[in-house]
């Protein structure tokens, strides 16, 4: 079965201004994130890909844009399943407005529980999110081969929930797993199991220096923005 790399989108702009996305139109690629995506293509410069599968989102289709620049005759397939959890009524709010507010608590401690006002559950974010991923692996192998690799770029919930369930980890551990910015994520599907082979690879051990980090531990909910 295939190897799938799981490439979260580059810093956006509402990362950088602490603001819950979601599906908010026009939230494009800061000027670092442009840069991380403009590195992508040498950082992947020896992997052969069989297929570009993306969110339909503006940032993680700005992420792939470069990628596909320098690869004539790649073409990127849209994927609403691997879109960003449907956050509803929080999208677009500010995370440290939300920090306060009961459900947040939920969403750190017992994720498969919660559910997003006027939006989807965790729950069947991870579900859809699967699916797509089985489906995508089937057919890279029927048009590809069992050796492919592919490449998804999706969102941080997306791909920590992805990673969680690869793992046979409950949903209520995905909280644990950091997927910074164009970070590259690899699983290798085989048969009876998958393999984890990269979480959240960067290229850059700097990210890994102290810094400050949320109160009480809490990861940030759909991914934040990365190493200052």
């Amino acid at each position: 079965m295939p190897t799938l790399l799981l490439v979260r989108h580059g810093r956006s702009t509402a990362n950088t201004a602490g603001l819950l996305a979601g599906w908010t139109p026009g939230v494009a690629l800061d000027e670092r994130g442009a840069a991380q995506a403009a590195a992508l293509p040498a950082r992947l410069a020896d992997v052969p890909l069989a297929e570009v599968v993306t969110s339909p989102l503006q940032r993680c289709r700005e992420t792939v844009a470069p990628l596909l620049a320098a690869r004539p005759g790649l073409h990127a397939h849209t994927e609403d399943r691997i879109g960003e959890c449907d956050y509803g009524d929080w999208s677009n709010r500010k995370l440290a407005e939300l920090a306060d507010d009961p459900l947040m608590q939920v969403v750190q401690q017992h994720p498969s529980a919660a559910a997003f006002p006027g939006g989807e559950s965790m729950r069947a974010m991870q579900t859809r999110a699967a699916e797509a991923v089985r489906e995508w692996n089937a057919r890279v192998e029927r048009e590809h081969g069992e050796d492919a690799v592919y490449l998804m770029c999706s969102h941080g919930d997306i791909i920590k929930s992805l990673v969680a369930e690869a793992l046979g980890l409950h949903l209520d551990l995905f909280q644990r797993i950091s997927v910074e910015p164009c970070s590259v994520t690899a699983i290798r599907y085989t048969r009876l199991r998958p393999f984890l082979v990269r979480l959240g690879d960067t290229g850059d051990f700097a990210s890994l220096a102290p810094r400050e980090e949320p109160p009480g531990g809490d990861a940030t909910v759909g991914g934040g923005a990365g190493a200052p």
